[in-house]
């Protein structure tokens, strides 16, 4: 029941594109804001990742629902197909669900996915972020400059054409 609650709720989200509120979710990093510090286990076999570790240079930081659902699969591909762009503009790509670290291996795997997925399966770092719906993360995404701060978020994200939009706000934030 509970992974059926949380396709649907993908599906109003991925069609929707809106935010949905919870009682459980808490208010969002304002932009300007230093981001919320966090260490989280990762599919890459490195163990933990913290945000901490990414210092000195752009972070992009994307909450989503769950690996494997339609409108989650085409975003993290986009990402993918970027990701050459986000190396030349030295940003890390940093996506987080409640998904476990098995399931983010599999999906990496299955996806060709070269960037880390954190597995926040209690919910504890959607929270900081205010992309928590009670059971799921939002599709939410933070950009955070090289010094911690958060520099712009998103919070109606289309999928399909995300990826172009962050390049293009992070473009404009590096030339500032």
């Amino acid at each position: 029941m509970k992974q059926l609650l949380a396709v649907m709720l993908a599906v109003a989200m991925f069609w929707n594109c809106g935010t949905i509120a919870s009682a459980g979710a808490s208010l969002m990093p304002e932009v300007g804001q230093a981001a919320p510090e966090f260490t989280l286990p990762t599919n890459t076999g490195s163990g933990k990742v913290s945000l901490q570790d990414y210092r000195g240079q752009w972070v992009v930081l994307y909450f989503y629902p769950q690996d494997f659902t339609s409108g989650c699969t085409l975003e993290a591909q986009r990402f993918q197909r970027d990701l050459s762009q986000y190396r030349s503009r030295h940003v890390q790509i940093l996506g987080v669900s409640v998904d476990s670290v098995d399931s983010h291996r599999q999906f990496c795997d299955a996806e060709g996915l070269q960037f880390p997925l954190l597995a926040d399966e209690e919910g504890a770092v959607s929270r900081q972020y205010g992309s928590w719906l009670g059971f799921i993360s939002q599709r939410h995404t933070f950009v955070i400059d090289p010094q911690g701060l958060i520099r712009a978020r998103f919070q109606r994200v289309l999928p399909a054409t995300h990826s172009q939009e962050v390049l293009e706000v992070l473009d404009a934030l590096q030339r500032a």
